[in-house]
């Protein structure tokens, strides 16, 4: 039967979401319904929130933790009842149901007026979402800080170890410390890379990139983080990664990495671009081409979310991605969503915010 719940939804341009109460039918075929434990509160949703060509009105959010409440005939592989994670990467495309990777957007009702949603959003106390956004979650970790696996995690770790494949020992730079950065942080001490440069305009996240595994800070507000990096590498990084996807760092990057060697059979490093892009950026093509370095994309970690997620969880419980160190500041429901925006777009924000929706 249809039900009511509490979401934040983007009603119009420029001004703070209205927290309000909307109508969600009955799930179809392939969809789930979650009660939601806890939610992240991503920056990638501010660019949505001030592009004045996303559709109103709108649901937001993107990565959450919740539980079952009710399920489509043909989902099979979550039940009533149990713990799940939420994400905007599709679990798994190779099933029956996701081979098309053409995902239903679900659908809601404001004021009595039928909507078209994603197919996923987490800023709300119930979800109806697509099957291929739905995870399980192991039973015995904390449903409050795995919330941001499924953006936070999935993209920064993922861009590490699924789309660059850092080997051990190589030398990493990540530009931009906040979430998804200290994530790929994380991910480079995992890969057992022998130095992390984080780069930032902001002493405290530098200092807070410390404890994920950054073994050298550079504010780049101080110095030219491609030269401090080039001098004290000698010559570049293996890998550099943009969180931020500001213009002027999506051309950083390419120039922080080193160049190969000619005749040698030595290809350059490799530029990782992560952060959602809000421009275009023109890059320094002869580096590109006579130093041999590579320029990729990473969306989503290039992940396989039902194998990755179980990855992420096991390194979690043993200590080896922390977290819980990852969460600054934990907000009391939805009705703090608004503090939370303002709080993030001020760069008042080490790591990531969450908001805490239900105790588990």
């Amino acid at each position: 039967m249809p039900f009511t719940t509490r979401a934040a939804v983007h009603v119009k341009h420029g001004q703070p979401l209205d927290v309000t109460e909307i109508s969600l039918p009955d799930p179809g075929p392939n969809e789930v319904v979650v009660e939601l434990f806890a939610s992240g509160i991503c920056h990638s949703q501010l660019h949505q929130i001030h592009n004045p060509d996303t559709p109103t009105p709108a649901l937001m959010g993107h990565e959450a933790t919740g539980q079952v409440i009710a399920l489509g005939t043909e989902v099979t592989h979550v039940r009533e009842g149990q713990r799940v994670m939420l994400t905007w990467v599709p679990r798994d495309v190779t099933t029956e149901t996701g081979r098309d990777r053409n995902f239903s957007r679900t659908s809601w009702s404001l004021g009595g007026e039928e909507q078209a949603g994603p197919n996923i959003y987490t800023w709300a106390e119930h979800v109806l979402a697509h099957q291929q956004m739905v995870l399980p979650l192991d039973e015995d970790v904390d449903t409050d800080v795995t919330a941001i696996v499924g953006c936070a995690t999935v993209t920064g770790v993922g861009a590490v170890l699924g789309s660059a494949k850092v080997p051990a020992g190589s030398t990493v730079a990540i530009y931009g410390v906040g979430g998804v950065g200290i994530n790929a942080i994380a991910g480079a001490k995992i890969a057992d890379a022998s130095r992390i440069f984080a780069v930032d305009l902001s002493d405290e996240k530098l200092e807070f990139a410390k404890e994920f595994g950054a073994t050298d800070t550079i504010n780049a507000s101080e110095v030219d983080p491609v030269e401090a990096i080039v001098e004290l590498t000698g010559g570049g990084t293996d890998f550099a990664f943009d969180a931020i996807g500001y213009e002027i760092t999506m051309r950083q990057i390419l120039n922080t990495v080193r160049a190969g060697v000619l005749g040698a059979g030595d290809r350059g490093g490799t530029a990782v671009l992560i952060g959602v892009p809000q421009t275009d950026a023109t890059i320094d093509a002869r580096a590109l081409l006579m130093g041999e370095r590579n320029y990729i994309g990473s969306l989503g970690g290039s992940s396989h979310p039902m194998t990755d997620f179980k990855q992420y969880i096991e390194w979690y419980k043993q200590g080896a991605l922390p977290l819980e160190k990852m969460i600054s500041v934990k907000y009391d429901g939805l009705d703090s969503i608004n503090e939370g925006i303002e709080a993030l777009e001020s760069g008042n924000i080490s790591g990531r915010s969450i908001m805490i929706y239900k105790g588990t």
